[in-house]
């Protein structure tokens, strides 16, 4: 396969681990199963720590200081809390949907760690198809929460429910389109082969545009602020998951969380160079961008204020929608120009057409900010 080398001589060869390392199929689906399900766990636990006390630092506030130290034990106190609290389904719910929602929503995004490399071949799943897979299966956690909202037999609930599909649907566009831009430059769906093309360059410099879609898109398929409009609580009091009390309602706190690290995890993968980088173990350089990207979402939750559902669902068709496709043009296009490397002069260029379509689009997009009676 042709990697693009940007004009930037040589490149180093990288020894992948054995696909059956380390001793036979089943040795390693069982290692990297196991290893799999203690990262999300292990990672939910630390970023979750790592919101509340940033976000405290950037509100001028405190944050978990008791509970253990520097209030590292919070998020155990709180995993110990939900167990003990009384499971309350209500009389009218639909009780196996409502018991299955959360089970539906959780596996799915434990899944997409399968085919997302913690080091050059050192993942569970190396699919030719891999980024199509993580599309694929994410989706299928919107179906979790639809889910939870229809069992529940509560309008608020169903209504958050029906939100997280109406979103998903248009957000999925532009996310799928700033990927297709990553797998022309790439010449691959294999996240593992992305990761390798980025040897002399992150994709980031190559697709800034696309970078910003996809992380755009990205927060608003995972309910991340200030796209948090499934849990609105001034209209849907606690939207899908009204109803969910004890061990289940944690479930789908522990989704939310869960999903953010998947993102930082495909965005690392994608634009950052994945587990690339010099003198670093790779899968330190891993950690260090995914805990970096998730860095960058809590900044935004911080900063950016929540927009309307109206809002929401116009941002999707009238803004990222055609920016998507006018980078996925441009990157054919040079792909088409540069089909064996690239130069280097494509960086500036990009940057330059990136903010020039950003400047001209918000001219003519407007998500009309004044009231709207619903």
């Amino acid at each position: 396969m042709m990697m693009p080398d940007f004009g930037t001589g040589a490149r180093i060869a990288l020894a992948p681990l054995p696909p059956d390392w380390p001793g036979g199929f089943w040795w390693h689906w069982l290692f990297f199963t196991v290893l799999v399900l203690a990262f999300v766990l292990s990672m939910v636990m630390g970023v979750i720590y790592i919101e509340r006390r940033v976000l405290a630092r950037m509100q001028s506030r405190l944050g978990p200081n008791r509970t253990g130290p520097f209030g590292l034990l919070q998020a155990v106190a709180d995993a110990v809390k939900v167990l003990i609290k009384e499971n309350i389904v209500p009389a009218a719910a639909d009780k196996v949907v409502h018991w299955l929602a959360p089970v539906v929503a959780f596996a799915p995004v434990v899944m997409v760690f399968a085919v997302v490399p913690f080091a050059n071949g050192a993942l569970l799943a190396d699919l030719n198809i891999g980024i199509l897979y993580v599309v694929a299966v994410s989706s299928i956690a919107s179906v979790g929460i639809f889910m939870a909202g229809w069992g529940s037999s509560n309008k608020y609930a169903l209504l958050g429910g029906m939100r997280d599909v109406a979103s998903i649907v248009s957000y999925e566009i532009p996310l799928v389109l700033a990927i297709l831009g990553v797998v022309l430059v790439a010449g691959s769906l294999s996240l593992n082969d992305i990761v390798q093309a980025q040897q002399n360059i992150p994709f980031i410099l190559v697709q800034p545009l696309g970078f910003l879609l996809f992380f755009t898109a990205a927060c608003a398929e995972i309910n991340r602020s200030p796209f948090d409009l499934l849990e609105a609580d001034s209209e849907l009091t606690a939207g899908f998951h009204t109803e969910y009390s004890g061990m289940k309602f944690a479930m789908f706190y522990l989704v939310e969380y869960a999903e953010a690290l998947a993102v930082s995890a495909v965005v690392a993968t994608l634009f950052l160079g994945g587990w690339q980088g010099p003198v670093l173990p790779p899968w330190l350089w891993f950690l260090g961008k995914v805990f970096f990207v998730f860095l960058v979402m809590v900044w935004v939750r911080a900063t950016m204020p929540r927009v309307r559902i109206d809002q929401l669902m116009a941002f999707a068709w009238k803004c990222l929608f055609p920016l998507a496709l006018l980078n996925l043009l441009l990157t054919a296009a040079e792909v088409a120009l540069w089909p064996g490397a690239m130069p280097l002069i494509v960086i500036p260029i990009n940057f330059a057409i990136a903010g020039l379509l950003i400047i001209i689009w918000s001219k003519f997009f407007k998500l009309g900010w004044g009231r709207v009676e619903v």
